[in-house]
C-alpha cells in the first residue's frame, strides 16, 4: 500500500458509522449526532422527477451532462449570488462534490513541477488533503482554531508556501465550525491567486443552510482561477443521489471535463432530471432550513444550560462545542456514547482541535430533546 496513504488517520464517518453500529448491536436505541447526513425526506418532486428520468433505455450519460441541468444551476446560482454563468463552457456536473475534490488534484498536480503544493484548512473536510496525497503533492495545512476565528486569511501563510501552492481549498460556510469568511477575506485571497498564480478552490456545500446573513461565494470576487464546487446533499436533502457542480474559469472546466471523461465519472440521467427539479426550486430549500433552525434552537439553549460552552456558528447545521473542562474529546464523546449519543470528537477533524466536538443537527426535534434528557445523566 501507498505509505503516504496508510499513514492517513481513519476516516471519521467510517469510525462514526462503526460506532453506531456497536449501539445497535447491543440494542441501545442510537441518537446520531456524527455523521452529517440528515434524515428530512427529499422533497416529493425531487423524487418524482427521478422516477419519470429513467429512460426506457439505459445509455451511458455524458461528462457534460444534460444542457437543461447545466443551465439550472447557472440560473439559480446567478438569482443566488448575482454572478451570471456560461452554461456551456463554465458549469460541469459532478457525482458529488467528494469526488470532484478528490479527483481534481490528481488532474492539476504535476508532481514533477515546483508549484505542486497543496493548501487546505484544518480542521477541515478530509477529502482535502486525502487526494492531495493520492496526487503526490505537497500538502500544508493551515492551522484554524478559536483564536483566528476558523478564519484562513493568506497573510497568515508564508510567502514561499503561497509561492509553490498548485491548488488552494477554502471551505466556507466552515465544516465543522459553522463559521463564515468575511468579505475582507474573499477579497484578499483573490489578491493572493492573481498575484501567486495558484487555482483557489471553494467548497460550497453548506452555503443555503444559514441563521442569519447568505453565505457569499468566490464566484463573487474573482473567476480567472478559481472554481466553486456546490452541491445538492445538503441543500436539498440529496445525499444518497451523489450530485454537485462545479463552476467558474472556464479554462479549468475544459480542463476537468477531458479529464473526467476518461474517469467515467458522470450524473446518471435519472440523478440529472431529479437534480434540474431541484436547482428550480427554492420552497423546499426553506422549508429544510427551518427544520435545522427549529433544532438548533432546541440544542444550543440545552447544551448551554447544561454547562458546556457553545462556538459562535453562523450557517451549517453544525454545533461546534467545547469539551469541558479536566476530559478530553474522546473520553467525553465515549460517555456520550454509554448513553447511546453519538458525536464527532474534534481530533477526528485535525490535529489541535481535541477541545471541541461536533454535533450534526440530524436527529429529529424530539430526538434532540431526548439527547439533551440523557446528557444531564453524565
Amino acid at each position: 500500500m501507498n505509505e503516504r496513504i496508510r499513514r492517513l488517520r481513519p476516516y471519521p464517518m467510517v469510525e462514526l458509522a462503526r460506532r453506531k453500529a456497536a449501539l445497535v448491536a447491543q440494542g441501545i436505541e442510537v441518537l446520531d449526532f456524527g455523521t452529517g447526513d440528515p434524515v428530512e425526506p427529499t422533497d416529493p418532486a425531487i423524487r418524482a422527477a427521478l422516477v419519470a428520468g429513467v429512460p426506457a433505455v439505459s445509455q451511458y450519460p455524458t461528462i457534460a451532462g444534460e444542457p437543461e441541468l447545466r443551465a439550472a444551476f447557472a440560473a439559480w446560482y446567478g438569482e443566488r449570488f448575482g454572478v451570471t454563468l456560461d452554461a456551456a463552457t463554465e458549469v460541469l456536473p459532478t457525482r458529488g462534490s467528494k469526488e470532484a475534490m478528490f479527483h481534481l488534484p490528481l488532474v492539476l498536480i504535476d508532481p514533477s513541477a515546483d508549484a505542486r503544493g497543496v493548501i487546505y484548512p484544518e480542521p477541515g473536510y478530509p477529502v482535502m488533503e486525502i487526494g492531495s496525497l493520492y496526487a503526490e503533492a505537497d500538502t500544508h495545512a493551515v492551522v484554524l482554531t478559536a483564536a483566528n476565528d476558523y478564519c484562513m486569511d493568506p497573510a497568515a501563510i508564508p510567502a514561499d508556501v503561497l509561492a509553490k501552492a498548485r491548488i488552494v481549498w477554502l471551505n466556507y460556510p466552515h465544516n465543522p465550525t459553522g463559521q463564515d469568511l468575511p468579505e475582507s477575506l474573499w477579497r484578499a485571497w483573490v489578491a493572493a491567486r492573481d498575484e501567486h498564480g495558484f487555482i483557489l478552490c471553494s467548497d460550497e456545500c453548506y452555503t443555503e443552510i444559514y441563521f442569519g446573513e447568505k453565505p457569499r461565494s468566490l464566484l463573487e470576487f474573482g473567476r480567472e482561477g478559481c472554481l466553486v464546487f456546490h452541491s445538492l446533499s445538503k441543500r436539498s436533502g440529496m445525499t444518497a443521489y451523489r450530485s454537485g457542480m462545479i463552476a467558474g474559469d472556464p479554462d479549468l472546466i475544459a480542463n476537468y471535463r477531458m479529464a473526467r471523461a476518461a474517469m467515467g465519472q458522470a450524473q446518471t440521467v435519472w440523478v440529472q432530471h431529479a437534480s434540474r427539479t431541484a436547482w428550480q426550486d427554492e420552497t423546499h430549500v426553506v422549508a429544510r432550513r427551518t427544520a435545522f433552525a427549529q433544532k438548533r434552537d432546541i440544542m444550543i439553549p440545552g447544551l448551554e444550560a447544561l454547562g458546556l460552552s457553545v462556538y459562535p456558528t453562523t450557517s451549517t447545521f453544525y454545533v461546534w462545542v467545547h469539551v469541558p473542562a479536566g476530559t478530553t474529546d474522546e473520553a467525553y464523546a465515549a460517555a456520550l456514547l454509554a448513553r447511546g449519543i453519538v458525536v464527532s470528537p474534534g481530533s477526528m477533524f485535525g490535529h489541535g482541535n481535541e477541545g471541541f466536538f461536533r454535533l450534526a443537527l440530524v436527529p429529529s426535534a424530539a430526538g434532540c430533546k431526548d439527547a439533551l434528557e440523557r446528557w444531564k445523566t453524565l
